[in-house]
């Protein structure tokens, strides 16, 4: 049996790790919104002011932190205004980037907010600089935030919200490189600068500004628009999807890959961690003492549509080997806490590397979903010193993946054995820590599999008691394709 070590200096606390580092996305896109979270409030199935209850109350035990909205691309075509107000006179609209269909814009501004109230959320508002004005921008702004009594807050008011929201995260654009306008990075760049002159600060509410960043390892992007306009914002994105093979005419289904595949699956999305750190050493450039923070907005697995589904609509499944992705990027974006202010996966229901799944009245937690359970106790916590030492899975790509913190006198490691064929035994040492117990909960199944709406369960969080105390320290082995969370506590 193979071996590797992982080693936590308890001792050795770090930065807090955000907990808007495991935010989430959601995108008018196929059925994340519509039939995802919203089903309206004439629908047979269970819902508090058309949002779906079972949905609503899966994510609030993620504690999910922050969720992303309305886009995406959709966003560089989303006219705020058209979404506020009685739904039989909002406007309708085809949704040009994703299946041409009609948006009826019944899920609007109001009706996010009430979502990320009922989960318990913050929300991030992703504004129009595409086909927007500066205006449209800055009066929705006014909308949400306003304390005044303009003709634009009253129109809150009569909407049936008469305090402000107080909207913090506020972003200036998507994927203006793209969808958002196939814009070069200095017209950006003036653009950015022009649009969040006018984004105003209303009562003791403080924007927090987030420009557009790059697509992959666009460093370009970020050297232009980080000398153009780093002192006016806050954050800067970047986008990473992970795609078997690098081939997106043809990225191959999420249930049906080969061994190699699956390696090459994993090798892609630990590249994260290297663009991240080159986009850090550039934005240094312009920042040395690190004001700007750096957002992964959207990443994720992404593969051909499951058969038979709207190709627009990217609705796909998700098995263990998205949750080694997921588990894979969560520890690298932990150990970047320092410059990392916010993630945000893609996306949250029925599209790309989902947390849920559902169909009709049905819903079911994907792998990747129970992921999110196991880290869900680093939100907040201090990040603390692991040192992990595994042989190679390939190239760069380490058999084992780790990371640990400390909250409320609680340590917790998790970790995962990227392996697919092979169980590691693991020596956990934490120095610096004397408790008592050692607690862990594990996700395992073969790489293939997953949850369906006839066998929801397949893929679910078990605990595990498989640990043996040494004087070396705690011992345990790690099934093929598996994720531990670990607890040491009093």
């Amino acid at each position: 049996m193979m071996a590797a070590s992982i080693h936590v200096d308890a001792s050795r606390k770090g930065v807090k790790i955000s907990r808007n580092l495991y935010g989430h996305f959601s995108e008018h896109l196929g059925r994340c919104i519509y039939g995802g979270v919203f089903v309206g409030e004439n629908s047979p199935i269970p819902n508090n002011a058309g949002m779906r209850t079972d949905v609503v109350e899966a994510l609030k035990r993620l504690r999910l932190p922050v969720l992303r909205w309305p886009g995406g691309c959709f966003a560089d075509e989303c006219h705020w205004q058209d979404g506020i107000g009685p739904k039989e006179s909002r406007r309708r609209m085809v949704n040009t980037n994703w299946g041409g269909v009609v948006e009826d814009n019944s899920f609007g501004t109001h009706e996010f907010l009430e979502l990320c109230r009922q989960i318990g959320c913050e929300p991030y508002i992703n504004a129009n600089v595409g086909s927007g004005t500066v205006q449209e921008m800055a009066e929705w702004v006014e909308y949400l935030n306003s304390d005044g009594d303009s003709t634009i807050a009253q129109r809150r008011w009569a909407n049936g919200r008469r305090e402000p929201f107080g909207v913090r995260f506020w972003g200036v654009g998507n994927e203006n490189w793209g969808c958002g306008g196939n814009m070069d990075p200095d017209f950006y760049a003036d653009q950015y600068r022009r649009y969040q002159t006018f984004c105003r600060n209303y009562g003791g509410n403080r924007l927090f500004r987030i420009a557009c960043g790059p697509n992959g390892d666009d460093w370009q992007w970020t050297e232009t628009v980080m000398k153009k306009a780093g002192s006016y914002m806050d954050a800067l994105t970047m986008h990473y999807y992970t795609v078997p093979c690098g081939n997106w005419q043809k990225k191959g289904q999420a249930t049906e890959f080969t061994p190699e595949v699956y390696v090459d699956t994993l090798e892609r999305a630990n590249r994260i961690g290297a663009i991240m750190d080159t986009h850090l050493a550039v934005m240094d450039r312009y920042d040395s003492e690190h004001r700007v923070g750096l957002i992964v907005d959207e990443w994720g697995t992404w593969y051909d549509v499951e058969p038979g589904t709207n190709p627009g609509f990217l609705y796909q499944q998700n098995t263990m080997r998205d949750a080694m992705v997921a588990a894979l990027t969560l520890n690298l974006f932990n150990r970047r806490a320092d410059r990392l202010v916010m993630c945000n996966i893609a996306q949250l229901v029925n599209v790309l590397q989902s947390v849920i799944l559902t169909d009709g009245e049905k819903m079911l937690l994907t792998p990747t979903y129970h992921v999110f359970d196991l880290y869900k106790a680093h939100m907040d916590a201090s990040l603390l010193d692991c040192t992990v030492f595994s042989d190679a899975l390939s190239g760069e790509l380490r058999q084992v993946t780790a990371s640990a913190s400390e909250k409320d006198g609680v340590v917790t490691v998790t970790a995962a054995n990227l392996d697919a064929e092979h169980p590691v035994e693991v020596l956990l040492q934490v120095e610096g820590c004397e408790k008592a117990r050692a607690e862990a909960r594990i996700l395992t199944g073969e790489a293939h599999a997953h949850n369906t709406f006839e066998q929801p369960e397949n893929v679910t969080v078990q605990p595990f008691t498989a640990i043996r105390k040494t004087e070396r320290g705690l011992v345990l082995t790690l099934p093929a394709c598996s994720v531990i969370a670990v607890s040491l506590r009093d």
